[in-house]
This record gives structure tokens, sequence and C-alpha cells, in this order.
């Protein structure tokens, strides 16, 4: 059981600040921001869960298995993240590529404390046992707010230079989009989701300044800094994968992807372009068939819907195509069971899913891990919410390997020096803060 208060506060980006440090005194952190976007299917502004009571990590056997028993015993409250290679446990699939994060495989825990954050206030829930340490816990955090001298709330370490490596050359990306099309021309495929890896080794980063700065930079609706022992996630994802709330499932893929422009004209512009470009929308058509496709796995008959088609949205570096896709389910239907029907989601993989997963496998130089992959929670009701991680920097603490990777979508249409450039494109937030 939890005990719950609630109260008044504005959510400010000094306030966030002081509630990342403060909770790094413990092991395990997620913190989700919408960076006050007004997005359809919005619950909250804000969430930060922290201190674990318990917990599950799994590699990728019978993951989905272990997280059904896991989420109907406790029916609490659970925070955590589900890498690409899950798709191991969905379909006869494998991942033998380098793997320099080592990130387990599935990685889900029940938190003690927990802040609910809407505009205006929050509801703090605490489990029974820790309760007495609410009040204080919210007195420490707020007290910052009357310190002019916001430096020491700053966790500094001693942070090392570091030199962005391509994993995959320029030449070798070449030669490997040749081969994904080709399987395209010749009718194995209609499009596949393609990623390299962008890394560096034997470094030592900052957790709170390395999100603050991508956060900064971004501003994306679906923020995370997560923090579980030495596995670190800063994201500035775009993208939703799925959520469920009572009855309704709702899925939000990105595919098309323009430059921002500095002159407000010239941006519309490009907006306007990307909204008509034929390829982009053809791209984004299809993984929109492909959710209809998994949604109507569980859906209620007849209750798949297709809310919005190719609307074009505008963020900080980039405008991004978004269609969402929606649904009906039946109140019995168990929320692991939806996640496994719709694993991996098709932005990330391509058309049809397994075939372009096997296909990916052979050609991308990397294991995806947790790129491409989805942070998210359960409620106690057995509602969730999972963005999907792209945009996206990786570290692990202990071996000192940080890597983000970017990938796009490629069909026939597909002319392989664009699709290079879109991929710097999108590398562009996370090297500025990694090199800066």
């Amino acid at each position: 059981m939890r005990v719950v208060k609630n109260y008044k506060v504005e959510l400010t980006d000094l306030l966030k600040k002081n509630l990342l440090n403060w909770a790094q005194q413990f092991d395990e952190v997620v913190w989700l921001d919408t960076n006050h976007h007004h997005q359809k299917h919005d619950t909250y502004k804000a969430i930060l869960a922290v201190d674990a009571i318990t917990a599950i990590k799994t590699d990728s056997v019978q993951a989905f298995q272990k997280l059904e028993e896991y989420q109907s015993n406790k029916k609490d409250w659970l925070f955590g993240y589900l890498t690409y290679d899950i798709k191991n446990d969905v379909e006869k699939l494998t991942s033998h590529n380098f793997d320099g994060l080592e990130f387990p495989d599935l990685y889900f825990f029940q938190p003690k404390r927990l802040f609910l954050f809407s505009e205006h206030a929050v509801e703090i829930q605490y489990l029974n046992f820790v309760a007495d340490e609410m009040v204080g816990d919210w007195e420490e955090i707020i007290s910052y707010l009357k310190d002019d001298d916001q430096s020491n709330l700053e966790i500094k370490q001693k942070e090392d230079t570091i030199k962005i490596h391509l994993r995959t050359s320029k030449d070798s990306y070449f030669k490997k989009l040749d081969a994904l099309l080709q399987h395209i021309h010749l009718g194995d495929i209609y499009e596949a989701n393609f990623c390299q890896e962008f890394y560096s080794e034997n470094v030592n980063i900052d957790p709170i300044k390395t999100y603050l700065h991508l956060n900064d930079i971004s501003k994306p609706p679906f923020a995370t800094f997560l923090k579980l022992d030495k596995y670190y996630s800063f994201s500035a994802s775009p993208e939703r994968y799925i959520s469920k709330t009572g009855t309704k499932v709702i899925s939000q893929p990105i595919k098309g992807t323009a430059k921002r422009h500095f002159d407000k004209k010239e941006d519309e512009k490009l907006k306007i372009e990307l909204q008509k470009d034929v390829k982009e929308r053809s791209e984004n058509i299809m993984i929109a068939d492909l959710v209809r496709n998994d949604l109507s796995r569980f859906a209620i008959k007849n209750s798949v819907e297709v809310e919005e088609l190719c609307k074009v949205y505008s963020f900080e570096q980039v405008h991004q195509m978004i269609s969402t896709i929606i649904c009906e389910v039946d109140e019995n239907t168990s929320p692991i069971s939806i996640l496994k029907n719709t694993f991996p989601m098709g932005s990330m993989t391509g058309a049809p899913k397994i075939s372009s997963m096997k296909i990916i496998e052979t050609l991308e130089d990397a294991k995806r891990g947790l790129y491409s992959g989805t942070v998210g929670y359960f409620t106690p009701e057995g509602d969730f919410d999972f963005n999907v991680i792209i945009r996206s920097i990786l570290y692990n603490s202990e071996n000192r390997y940080v890597s983000f990777s970017v990938g796009g979508a490629i069909t026939a249409k597909s002319i392989p020096e664009n699709e290079y450039e879109e991929c710097l494109l999108k590398a562009k937030a996370m090297r500025e803060v990694l090199e800066s």
C-alpha cells in the first residue's frame, strides 16, 4: 500500500533539476518529462520514480513471461525498459553483433518513492514503510528553490575529453545500404530501418550534466533520464511507442524527418515540403499499416482506427511526420500481451517486420540493446506508457563506454547519400552534447 499526499507546485526547470540531483542518492532512478508539450493522450507532465523495493533483470529468454509474472504479482507501479533484443523472445531471432554497453535485455523495478506531476501540482506516493520520510524529502527538494546559489546542487564528476568514433565507416555504410536495397528490389522486404552506432571508450561523463544539456537543446515530449545501477540512458525521444489508458491503446510511430531553419519562412517551407514528400509519406503509411496489423491481433473487432495520418510536428532540432493509431481492448486483456504483440515497434524495424529484422541483424555492426527499445511504466491498474529510445545517449559507467545510434527507413526510393545525411542530422544533438 502507498501513502499519498498532494502539493501545489509549479513544474519549473529549476524544480526538475533539483529533483534529479536529489534522486542521485538512489541506485534506481527513472525521470520521464514531456517538456510541457501538449499532445493528445498525455497523462502526466512528468514522473520521477526512485529507490527499488523489488526488481526484475533478465535476458531475452522467456522475458515476456517473466515480466507477466512480475507485473501480475506486484500490481503496483513498475518502471524500466525493454531492449530491442527482446525481439528474440517474440520470434526465432538472435543477436550476435558487438555489444559495448552490455545492458540486461529487460530491467524493471518497483519504486518506494514516486512523484506524479501535473502542470501546477504533484501527487507523491510512498510505500507505507518509508511514508514517514515523505514530508522531509519534499521539504528538502523544495528548499533548494529558495537557494540563489544553485552551484551546490550540481554533482561534479571529472569528465574526459570525448572523441566520437563510427562503428560503421562511411564506405561500409554505402555498401550495406546497397545490399539492403537489393533485398527491397528482390521483394524480400518493402522497408527496413537501418542503424549505425557512434561510440567512445574509456570515458567518464557527468550523467546529470549530459542529460540536461541534451534535453535543453532538444526539449522532446518523451525525455528520459534512466539510472539503474551502472546503466544510464539520457533520451531526447520525440516518439511514443505505445500506451494504454483503461481500454484504449494508442501507438504513434514516427517516419519522416526534415531539418529546422532559423528563418521562419524557410522553416515553414521545409515543414510543408516534408508534409508533401512522396517518399516520406510512403514510409510513414507503410509503418502505420504495420501498426494497424499489430493492434488488430488483440483489439476488439473493428475498433482499430487511424486517428492521424502523416501529421507533421515540429521539435527543436527537426520536423517529424507522425501517425496516431488507436484501438479498444477487452478490459481483461493482459498489458504484457499488448507489448508482446507489438514489439519491437514498427518504426524501428520495417515491413514485413520479421523479414526486415533478420536482414537488419546481418547488416548492422552493433547490437542495438536499449537503442530502439523502450522505457516506460505500468500503473497498478495495468495501464502503461512507453516511449521509443531514439535520439538517446547510453552509458555504462563501470566499463566507461558511451554510445548513441541513429538510423533511417530505407525504401526502394531511398538515395544512399540522402540517407547518410539524415543520419548525421539525427546524430547532431548527441554528438554536440558529448564532444562539448
